[in-house]
């Protein structure tokens, strides 16, 4: 057994990119590697703000930050200053631990392939790297495909099909419809431009510079996925398990009083109602969601973010009150700890990739809701090749109606299928992260090969 390796892990500044890498981190604290976890300031402040105070000692990892090179929460404006900005941050951030650890020195990078400027810092300072992907393997092989879906005249220079048709890069994998890429946003042609070049056209090369490339998904869930990538190690499903009461990847604080609120109702009742960190919604379709719930006559817990819609808050009339007995509404949920209770029913989902995992571990079938970037793939994967889930359709206007939600719902609880196939999953995603299992193998692969 060499020295204790020292890992810095290098998100890319949003929630879903910061929550899988943050569970990585915890898992390899618990083996013995030293974390020291480096947000952008603002990123960094949200975190500890949404943390409970008396967790904040007990965190197994080192929370550090550097400063911020976009003003506000520009996501653009952060992606185009980043590769120029944030190196040399990063490496004086190095230099400082290593001249004060002597006995620590910074020995691997793990960045989110999203955040490849890390991955290149850290390949000029002679470290060893790992590029982490957040979302699935399909997703993934598409964007490392990119090149040769030009070169055969299927995508032009700008990522856009040359045909109104399908994309496929597998008969086992869920083909790409024009407008549902994860770089694909319809309404802004420039900014899809934007994200296919400076994300799809750059993640081949972050994953030549990686020594290592993780991904938070499981083999048996994607195999003809997998089979499209050498090297690749899927040690997923990445999830903070209950021991972890310290876990700190939330932007929001966690309102853990609809865990005592699930207790008082029946089994398998819930619709948990939860659409991500981004996704903002207009009053009409605000209206359509609320009333549609209600609908439906179940007990639901509903998650609405501060900033879930452009404005403030407003619900139909009379509806809080109609629903005080069986409605609940928190701003941010522990997630896991819902999916995993015995009353909760279905997950209506945006489907993004870390609550797809999250709802496949825990055996909950989805109602799938997704607006951009892998969410449209994902569904494709819940829907059509796992089968553990429904999609909604909008109407002529693009409103998913009170009434569709309603008939959905319903449809949805009493497929016995789909119950039984998510349940299939649940195990699958078991067997794979318990001891033997093909993730499992190969985290412990790499703890082993970063140890040496």
């Amino acid at each position: 057994m060499g020295r204790k390796p020292h890992v810095i892990a290098v998100p890319f500044p949003a929630q879903g990119h910061v929550a899988p890498l943050m569970k990585l981190a915890y898992n390899l604290a618990n083996h013995g590697v030293k974390v020291t976890f480096v947000n952008t300031e603002s990123t960094h402040e949200r975190l500890m703000s949404a943390m409970p105070e008396k967790f904040k000692e007990e965190i197994p990892i080192g929370l550090v930050s550097v400063p911020d090179v976009l003003e506000g929460e520009d996501v653009k404006k952060f992606i185009e200053g980043a590769p120029s900005s944030m190196p040399l941050l990063l490496q004086n951030l190095i230099k400082n631990i290593n001249e004060l650890n002597t006995d620590d020195q910074v020995t691997h990078v793990i960045a989110d392939v999203s955040a490849g400027w890390a991955l290149e810092a850290a390949k000029k300072m002679g470290i060893e790297r790992a590029a982490f992907v957040p979302c699935g393997i399909a997703t993934l092989a598409l964007e490392l495909h990119v090149h040769r879906l030009i070169e055969a005249g299927i995508l032009d220079a700008d990522g856009i099909p040359m045909k109104d048709e399908p994309v496929s890069l597998s008969s086992k994998i869920p083909a790409w419809k024009k407008n549902e890429f994860s770089w694909s946003f319809p309404e802004n042609p420039q900014s899809e431009k934007f994200m296919f070049q400076h994300l799809a056209c750059n993640t081949k090369e972050d994953v030549k510079i990686s020594n290592w490339l993780l991904v938070n998904s499981f083999y048996e869930l994607e195999p003809s996925a997998c089979d499209l990538i050498p090297n690749i190690l899927p040690i997923g499903p990445l999830l903070a398990s209950d021991h972890l009461g310290t876990y700190a990847g939330n932007f929001w604080a966690e309102d853990s009083t609809c865990l005592n609120w699930l207790d008082q109702q029946p089994p398998r009742s819930v619709i948990y109602a939860a659409f991500g960190s981004t996704r903002i919604y207009n009053q009409q379709q605000l209206n359509e969601l609320a009333l549609g719930l209600e609908m439906v006559g179940r007990p639901f817990l509903w998650v609405i973010r501060s900033d879930f819609t452009n404005g403030k808050v407003e619900f139909p009339e009379g509806f809080i009150k109609r629903v005080e007995k069986n409605g609940k509404i928190v701003k941010w949920a522990p997630q896991e700890k819902v999916l995993a209770h015995p009353s909760t029913a279905c997950f209506f989902s945006h489907c993004g990739w870390n609550s797809t995992m999250e709802g496949i571990s825990k055996g909950v079938p989805f109602l799938c809701w997704p607006y951009f970037t892998d969410q449209f793939h994902n569904r494709n994967y819940i829907c059509q090749t796992w089968k553990v889930g429904l999609e909604l359709n909008p109407d002529e206007n693009g409103i998913i109606t009170r009434h569709e939600i309603k008939m959905k719902v319903e449809k949805l609880l009493s497929d016995k299928d789909i119950e039984a196939n998510s349940l299939k999953l649940k195990e699958m995603a078991r067997e794979s992260i318990s001891e033997g299992g093909s993730s499992f193998n190969n985290f412990i692969s790499f703890v082993k090969q970063i140890k040496q």
